[in-house]
């Protein structure tokens, strides 16, 4: 499977598909977004924001703004959190979806805003109302992690009842959920006419809360 730097660059038009990633599985999960959106007539080219953040200009003009972020060590990475304070900053009227990629979504019930602290704690940050917002887990691989990073995380394994066994690998993601979250984007640019050039959208749409 072709990763997601292999993607096209985005057009005009195009939504945009953003994510910070630490070890590829925020990044993996939008390419899968992707892939799905794809199957809908929805082009969604994945950005690594480390590599390329959007300029002001495309935040203004995107029809849809989708960001997928993994937690490092309590918090999003810094180039999601930067994208979220240019998003607020620069008064989109695109809706925005947010998904943030954490260990303790692995955890039954802990995949929304309401139940997800690192989700709930980075759109109260920002003063972010999204259209919808989810939490999805990532993936746990002790043998890829320096020495420090593995005892950080089998702390934290310990005390939130997570494996400690420094050999585990294992991916928690739930792709149905993810595949579900690419449902729900490709439901709301539809709704809004933006798979159909035709359509005169209006603003109200676009400020829809899912």
């Amino acid at each position: 499977m072709t990763g997601p730097s292999s993607v096209q660059p985005r057009r005009p038009g195009d939504m945009l598909l953003l994510y910070a990633t630490h070890d590829g599985q925020a990044g993996k999960i939008a390419y899968r977004i992707s892939l799905r959106l794809a199957e809908h007539g929805i082009s969604a080219p994945p950005r690594d924001l480390a590599i390329a953040a959007p300029a002001p200009a495309e935040l203004a003009t995107a029809p849809l703004i989708a960001v997928i972020a993994a937690v490092r060590y309590g918090g999003h990475l810094q180039a999601a959190e930067r994208l979220l304070a240019g998003y607020r900053n620069s008064r989109s009227r695109a809706p925005l979806v947010f998904v943030s990629v954490n260990l303790t979504a692995r955890k039954p019930g802990r995949d929304s805003v309401q139940t997800n602290r690192y989700l709930r704690k980075s759109l109260a940050r920002h003063r972010l109302t999204p259209a919808f917002a989810a939490a999805v887990a990532g993936r746990l691989d002790y043998p890829r992690y320096g020495w420090m990073d593995r005892q950080i995380i089998r702390l934290i394994m310990k005390l939130t009842g997570g494996p400690t066994d420094p050999q585990t690998c294992t991916e928690f993601t739930d792709w149905h959920a993810v595949d579900t979250i690419a449902r729900r984007i490709a439901e709301r640019l539809e709704r809004c006419g933006e798979t159909r050039p035709e359509h005169d959208e209006s603003a109200d749409c676009r400020m829809l809360i899912c």
